[in-house]
């Protein structure tokens, strides 16, 4: 699935609604506050949380459907999740031998994927300095940077420690998770992706609204923490 299909199409493609469930109309909050948030980062440093932005603010970009993952916190999403028990591949089988695997086998790299997005982001910038007259990926322009994505996306681009495609599946597979987690988890800042796809949160049951087919859902969105404070506050 190329992410160039544009972001609703990539959205779609990644909640497939069960058979029979009707959507939910929602109308989007235009004056949902996308300013830039505070930040303590927990794992990357500033040069690859700058790059992460980057790179997320590309796959999924503010556009007129409403804000992306840069203004939805996706960033600090995969900041969070590296830092703790996904980042240390906690409950994987992370033991040898480490041989090129198929697609259907999973990942299969001897790389936690703290370690895989820390060494990617450096051979990433690696490439950019060398082929784009010293440029690091976050200087170069927005159509430049997609090129890049895409050729990391079609395994294009030899990198010097990780796989390219490897690392751009993972990227693009956090990003759209960060982009429709519960904002307890740090992305979905003031549930911009479940404002873009219709969804308005876990409420404990619909049985008032489950047969009222087309008509918009009235009730304000709301997470696991509610409805207000839509978002953990960083410490």
């Amino acid at each position: 699935m190329k992410f160039v299909a544009g972001r609703r199409q990539l959205l779609k493609a990644a909640i497939v609604p069960a058979a029979g469930v009707a959507p939910i109309a929602f109308v989007r909050d235009a004056a949902a506050d996308t300013s830039p948030l505070p930040v303590s980062r927990e794992y990357f440093t500033a040069a690859e949380f700058a790059w992460i932005e980057a790179a997320v603010d590309r796959l999924i970009p503010q556009d007129a459907l409403g804000p992306g993952a840069r203004e939805a916190g996706v960033a600090v999403f995969i900041d969070r999740q590296l830092a703790g028990a996904y980042g240390r591949a906690e409950t994987w089988y992370m033991q040898g031998p480490w041989k090129q695997g198929t697609e259907q086998q999973g990942y299969q790299s001897k790389l936690t994927p703290a370690a895989l997005y820390r060494a990617a982001i450096g051979d990433v910038d690696a490439h950019c300095r060398s082929a784009y007259q010293g440029k690091a990926f976050v200087a170069l322009d927005a159509g430049t940077q997609d090129a890049l994505l895409h050729a990391l996306e079609d395994g294009k681009v030899e990198l010097a420690h990780v796989p390219a495609k490897e690392f751009f599946d993972m990227l693009l597979q956090n990003t759209i998770e960060g982009f429709l987690a519960d904002p307890m988890y740090h992305g979905n800042r003031d549930f911009i992706g479940w404002k873009l796809i219709g969804f308005p949160g876990p409420r404990y049951n619909y049985v008032d609204e489950i047969e009222q087919h087309g008509r918009r859902y009235g009730q304000p969105t709301v997470g696991l923490l509610g409805r207000d404070g839509t978002r953990v506050k960083d410490a």
